[in-house]
């Protein structure tokens, strides 16, 4: 017998597999940039990851007898969960990061367009949580380590450095801490910013294996723009309102004040070009109307600031996006469009019956 599966229904002139086949390409360049920047432990991650998710699906089809491995989604979700990794992570940890996504997050609610959150971003969280030593541990691009200097990313330097107490720029907090290559000293001067943000818009800067290179993953997200996949609401808002809000009142925990929070480092840093391009985007997890994906975006963008920013945490992408995709169909319930026809209930007044 024939079933229907649950909502949302979306229809398009792309299939599934091609259109995760286009994502797949997308996130190429900046995954290959994070194996040419940290060595083979950052490609044994992927692949680890990659393989993990196939495996998992492919079991899961065969207790099920759906087999939908041929669709690519495994490989999409194992690929965004080893980008998600620190690049010198034990293995066991995308082993379990991807099993997780694709077993309890992906296969409980009934295999793909069934699940109530991103995968990925799931077994990130998860995984983060149990072993967040190990998940917090980064190292700097091959090139630009230097003995005496951390390896610690932007953000989580910065977060150290103002726990603490201190104030100041991004540049006087991390001078001391994580170099700067030649090159983006030389474009800060001329251009008047931080060569910390020159660094990290090209990936010259620590983090998780994808995250670095915002240029790369910027080129791959207008890919995706291009061919109809995403739409330019949800990573404009996201980006947009987290940049803003970062401008507005991301001086204050610097010591800095209002309106003098910096904009290029924050958004060029950490996990958010990633997040806004391929995992806010995901079809399954978010609104299904204009209205709704803006105000899911801006949801996206207030949550990464409020974390990163006055949370314990130096970074806030994964928990702000999930944290979204849990409200997505209630947002969805009050911004769709109404039936021809449709006449709203009258309120009965509070305490009162109608009696017939």
């Amino acid at each position: 017998m024939k079933t229907v599966r649950t909502s949302p229904h979306v229809h398009g002139p792309l299939r599934t597999d091609k259109a995760m086949l286009f994502v797949i390409i997308a996130l190429l360049p900046a995954a290959i940039w994070g194996v040419v920047a940290f060595g083979l432990s950052a490609l044994l991650v992927l692949l680890v990851s990659i393989a993990s998710a196939v495996l998992v699906e492919y079991l899961l089809g065969l207790v099920s007898k759906e087999f939908t491995i041929k669709d690519y989604s495994a490989i999409v979700t194992g690929l965004l969960v080893g980008m998600n990794m620190p690049p010198h992570v034990p293995v066991y940890i995308p082993i379990i990061a991807s099993a997780f996504a694709i077993a309890v997050v992906k296969w409980t609610f009934g295999g793909l367009g069934c699940n109530w959150m991103n995968p990925a971003l799931a077994g990130r969280v998860f995984v983060f949580f149990s072993f967040t030593s190990q998940m917090s541990s980064f190292t700097l691009p091959r090139w630009m380590l230097v003995d005496g200097m951390s390896s610690a990313t932007p953000l989580s330097a910065m977060k150290t450095a103002v726990t603490a107490g201190a104030s100041g720029t991004s540049s006087e907090l991390l001078s001391s801490v994580i170099p700067t290559t030649a090159f983006a000293d030389s474009v800060a001067a001329k251009l008047g910013i931080s060569p910390y943000a020159v660094d990290a818009f090209l990936g010259n800067a620590g983090g998780c294996i994808g995250e670095v290179s915002a240029l790369l993953l910027l080129v791959g997200g207008i890919f995706l723009l291009c061919k109809g996949i995403i739409t330019w609401r949800i990573p404009v808002v996201y980006i947009g309102s987290f940049a803003i809000l970062s401008w507005v009142f991301g001086g204050i925990p610097y010591g800095q004040g209002a309106f003098h929070g910096e904009v290029l480092l924050p958004v060029f840093s950490g996990g958010l070009m990633l997040g806004a391009f391929f995992m806010a985007t995901d079809w399954v997890t978010t609104p299904t109307t204009p209205k709704g994906e803006i105000i899911f975006a801006f949801g996206c963008g207030f949550f990464t600031f409020l974390i990163r920013y006055f949370g314990s945490l130096p970074e806030g992408v994964s928990l702000a996006i999930i944290m979204m995709n849990i409200i997505s169909p209630t947002i969805d319930r009050f911004v769709r469009t109404k039936p021809f026809g449709y006449v709203k209930k009258a309120k009965e007044k509070k305490g009162k019956e109608v009696k017939a």
